[in-house]
């Protein structure tokens, strides 16, 4: 029976307690603000809606290889060289640009005028003279890429010197070629310098907002990028499948503090509303336009867009004051008619409890701003 009563005791103590919860009225603001950030600045001018700003510099490389779209026809010549021999006397021959048949009928020239030696003998053998020279290629293409084989001067056919006087290489000829291949075109290097440029110029904001803290504010608009040179590993018209593109780029930018422009605005704010009012902290939304920009002089003017809510200040200990020892449908109707309350919610166990306590320790006042 003890236990029992004192369980009722006690719980005719706990749900005596009233809960009251309020929430205040809430004005929404809204306006625009025109403001200075100036890096000559050293302190927030609220007068002249001037804040500090400061610089940021950043330099960065960078280089990305693009394919070529167009296409064009490659003409190239077989070359090699070739051994000339002479064994048809001891007195030396002048070669003038001569042509040359391989054994398979591939038709070359010799590039150059050359001296060719004369035979001589030793021990009661004939010597050949000799001389490398460098031939090319009648035509273009592939089929004049011949492995080492023996050549003959047309020219002396019909006479005693063309079995005298003939060639062997010993070593393919190389370079033939004709066909279509891939060609750099003026549109693939305007296109690829605008892939570049713009890659650059992320790459350089991404690291402005890697170097930030979350207070200072960097707007796109207000970073000017430099970029020198693009330098192309292809000229256009380069018969080449891809090509190279390398470019530097000088960033500069002017970033701000968030909290000097908070102020600034708190302070308009505080200026606009009643004595009795306060700004909802959390409710303040600044957005941000760039108006002008001078990067020499280190300015920038912001028109900014400012939305907040304000509310009634309520002094809760009054209140609580004037709910204590009334019964509970006329503290409601009481709550109902404060006209600074937006709405109020009672909270009582009315089968223990139909009025507000006198004890203040009896009485939960909760103030809401959500």
């Amino acid at each position: 029976v003890f236990i029992f009563v004192l369980m009722g005791l006690v719980g005719f103590s706990f749900f005596s307690k009233v809960k009251v919860e309020i929430w205040p009225k809430t004005e929404t603001l809204s306006f625009r603000q025109i403001i200075t950030v100036d890096l000559k600045a050293e302190n927030i001018d609220f007068y002249n809606n001037i804040i500090k700003g400061q610089f940021l510099d950043n330099e960065q490389s960078f280089s990305q290889e693009f394919s070529a779209s167009g296409q064009t026809i490659k003409e190239d010549k077989s070359r090699g060289v070739i051994t000339v021999y002479n064994a048809y006397s001891a007195s030396s021959r002048t070669l003038i640009p001569s042509r040359f048949v391989s054994s398979n009928g591939k038709l070359f020239w010799s590039i150059e005028k050359a001296i060719l030696p004369g035979a001589r003998y030793e021990k009661g053998k004939l010597i050949p003279g000799e001389k490398n020279i460098e031939v090319e290629a009648a035509e273009s293409g592939e089929e004049y890429n011949i492995e080492p084989t023996t050549f003959a001067l047309p020219a002396l056919a019909g006479t005693a010197l063309y079995i005298k006087i003939y060639a062997k290489s010993f070593s393919s000829m190389s370079g033939g070629f004709k066909g279509e291949i891939a060609q750099i075109t003026q549109l693939d290097l305007d296109q690829a310098e605008a892939v570049l440029t713009e890659k650059l110029k992320q790459a350089s904001k991404d690291f402005f907002k890697t170097k930030i803290s979350d207070n200072l504010v960097l707007l796109d608009e207000a970073v000017s990028h430099n970029i020198p040179d693009i330098n192309s590993s292809q000229k256009v018209g380069s018969g080449a499948e891809s090509f190279n593109l390398e470019a530097k780029i000088k960033s500069r930018a002017i970033v701000f503090e968030k909290s000097n422009v908070e102020n600034l605005v708190k302070n308009r704010i505080n200026l606009d509303i009643g004595e009795n009012q306060k700004i909802k902290e959390e409710s303040l939304e600044i957005n941000y336009f760039l108006k002008e920009i001078d990067l020499d002089s280190g300015k920038l003017v912001l028109d900014l867009e400012v939305k907040a809510k304000v509310y009634q200040a309520i002094d809760l200990d009054e209140l609580k004051k004037a709910l204590l020892g009334k019964s509970i449908n006329e503290a409601k109707l009481f709550l109902n008619n404060f006209s600074e309350l937006d709405r109020a919610e009672l909270k009582s166990w009315s089968f223990l409890r139909r009025r507000i306590p006198e004890d203040v320790n009896k009485l939960e006042l909760k103030f809401n701003l959500d």
